[in-house]
């Protein structure tokens, strides 16, 4: 099937952390499964067997309890969720040509010139098949000419689908969809939208986009351009280099241990700030410490992806007493995250109550506005 110039694939690892618990556990599949905290937890993943009855992901375990009162609740493991996704990134890095990892369990791959070679459809076909074969995990999967329309006709067909939309029937499929189907629209812009009469992709796409961008800012240009099935936004190239960092170089040389755990600290909450800024999570921790006659040493270690500062700096601080095992003075210390994939706070909050998720926003919002350095561990001080 020929796209024109762009052949993007969006795949979906369809209900990534219940179908690894499934893997792990038969006996869950088919059955509704809620993968998060209990008591005052939140729900970071359910089957689709439990979004039947209202459930999903981020609400509070209590009213998932009460809308599917017989759900299996399971705690949840970080480190197979994060393993499974570096199993499943292989595969694609090792298929494609170009790829960009969006998130713990999505990707978009750039097949553009491979139609002169190959059925894209058939190959990407092939290689839902080849992730199923190596990981056991189910992919659904959308081929269009860009990311919005191949990333929103994905849902569509969940789970374990596959589709194509051909070149130039971009804005007739999405058309008849609901409002609500578009990236970008949450449930406030929704809300306004509906009050303007405007309840389908094909009514947005009507609007003259001075309207929208009356009533929605620069947002609402944007709205129009997709509401038509224009996207331009490029496969970003997924590299395992990218990271966050920082380090210091003190002053004064330096063996005073209290002082050099709170700057591990210090600068640990610096990038962790940076990384949910970001809306990244982090998959490797690497210390740096140089000794005053300036031997260089660096350890890293990966870990379950992650954004929380508690997991952050636990493991920085285990990293450093490792490396700092001479009692020679310290010149240097550097902290850097990588293997860094796009995702939020939510993937880490499968033990994490209501109290620690409202704990963070909070503090993110003061350090947004106030600065990064506006809070600080106690420790710290």
């Amino acid at each position: 099937m020929k796209l024109h110039e762009r052949s993007i694939v969006h795949l979906d690892l369809d209900a990534f952390f219940v179908s690894v618990e499934c893997l792990k556990n038969s006996a869950f599949k088919g059955k509704p499964l809620i993968v998060g905290g209990r008591e005052r937890g939140v729900v970071a993943a359910c089957s689709y067997e439990a979004r039947a009855f209202g459930v999903h992901s981020a609400m509070p375990m209590r009213t998932a309890l009460h809308l599917c009162p017989h759900a299996t609740v399971i705690k949840g493991d970080h480190e197979d969720y994060s393993n499974y996704s570096r199993q499943v990134t292989e595969v694609v890095a090792e298929s494609v040509p170009l790829f960009e990892k969006a998130s713990i369990d999505e990707f978009y791959t750039d097949l553009t010139g491979l139609d002169k070679f190959y059925n894209t459809h058939k190959f990407s076909k092939e290689l839902k098949a080849k992730i199923y074969k190596e990981t056991g995990l189910p992919v659904t999967y959308a081929l269009a000419s860009n990311k919005l329309v191949s990333k929103i006709a994905t849902n569509e067909v969940k789970p374990d689908g596959q589709t194509a939309i051909p070149f130039g029937e971009e804005k007739s499929y999405l058309a008849p969809l609901a409002i609500e189907k578009m990236p970008m629209i949450g449930n406030k812009t929704a809300t306004l939208l509906r009050e303007m009469g405007i309840k389908t992709i094909r009514a947005l796409s009507e609007i003259p986009p001075d309207l929208l961008s009356a009533r929605l800012g620069r947002n609402g240009l944007e709205l129009s351009k997709r509401a038509n099935g224009i996207d331009d936004t490029p496969v970003v190239p997924y590299s395992e280099q990218k990271s966050i960092s920082t380090q210091e170089t003190f002053n004064n040389d330096t063996i005073d241990l209290t002082f050099l755990n709170r700057e591990v600290a210090r600068m640990t909450g610096k990038i962790g700030f940076e990384l949910r800024q970001q809306n990244k999570l982090t998959g490797c921790v690497t210390v740096k410490l140089r000794y005053a006659n300036f031997d260089t040493v660096t350890k890293q270690l990966s870990i379950p992806y992650t954004s929380s500062d508690h997991i952050l700096l636990r493991t920085a601080k285990e990293l450093f007493d490792k490396l700092y095992n001479r009692r020679i003075q310290a010149r240097l210390v550097g902290i850097r995250f990588s293997d860094l994939v796009p995702g939020n706070y939510q993937i880490s909050l499968f033990d994490d109550t209501q109290e620690m998720i409202q704990l963070y926003r909070a503090i993110d919002n003061i350090k947004k506005r106030f600065g990064a350095g506006a809070l600080v561990r106690a420790g710290m001080l």
